[in-house]
């Protein structure tokens, strides 16, 4: 028996201490074996999904038992870990909660897609929330859920919203764009003190139709042939 098939053997069957020091085997055929071993807890789980340094294939094997799934705290390691494979991520974003999607959603090191799926979650849940919740949001949110909350016309996001510094002049333009705004939003982004200097704002403000005549007057003058 080679060293290597004695180390698989010791990580099926270890226990306390031993079980512990093999989290940190470089090898992943003994990480494999250790998946096996039924003295594996959550806490010891939780550990070995700690190290940056986890194999792709290792996380996907943990995503595939559904005894692992079962713990929240497993599900959220799996989603953040760097390593993580892409479709381990896509399958397990939609099961954790609101802020530890705002969380993922705001990470620098999150793919353009999913941080997209995250932001479409968090959106998806935003009618169901309290309004404490949707403040937060507004505050503090990616650009997109910022966005979403300022088209709702909830006057007390709102300008909580416009306010938010992830908002972008493009989430701007998008709300702008709906046909049938109310008219709150409407007025609310004409005289935000950030927002109505922006002229491709000022422009889109003209062309919605919930803006008041007296607004487009006023804009009219300064926009270009």
């Amino acid at each position: 028996m080679t060293l290597l098939e004695q180390q698989r053997d010791r990580a099926r069957l270890a226990a306390g201490d031993e079980l512990k020091s093999l989290l940190y085997h470089p090898s992943p055929e003994v990480l494999y074996a250790l998946l096996e071993n039924p003295a594996l807890d959550e806490t010891l789980l939780g550990l070995l999904l700690s190290r940056k340094d986890l194999p792709a294939e290792i996380i996907e094997n943990i995503a595939g038992h559904k005894a692992f799934l079962k713990s929240y705290a497993i599900k959220r390691a799996l989603v953040f870990h760097p390593s993580s494979p892409r479709l381990v991520g896509l399958r397990l974003l939609r099961d954790l909660y609101l802020m530890d999607l705002v969380q993922f959603s705001l990470s620098p090191t999150v793919s353009a897609e999913l941080k997209r799926h995250a932001e479409e979650y968090i959106i998806a849940r935003l009618p169901q929330l309290p309004l404490g919740q949707r403040i937060t949001l507004a505050r503090r949110g990616p650009a997109r859920v910022a966005g979403a909350l300022i088209a709702t016309g909830h006057a007390q996001v709102l300008e909580i919203a416009l306010d938010n510094p992830r908002l972008t002049e493009a989430q701007v333009l998008k709300v702008l764009w709906h046909d049938k705004l109310p008219q709150v939003v409407v007025l609310t982004v004409a005289n935000h003190r950030k927002w109505s200097q922006h002229y491709n704002v000022r422009l889109a403000l003209v062309r919605n139709s919930s803006t008041p005549l007296s607004i487009v007057l006023s804009y009219l003058p300064q926009l270009t042939v």
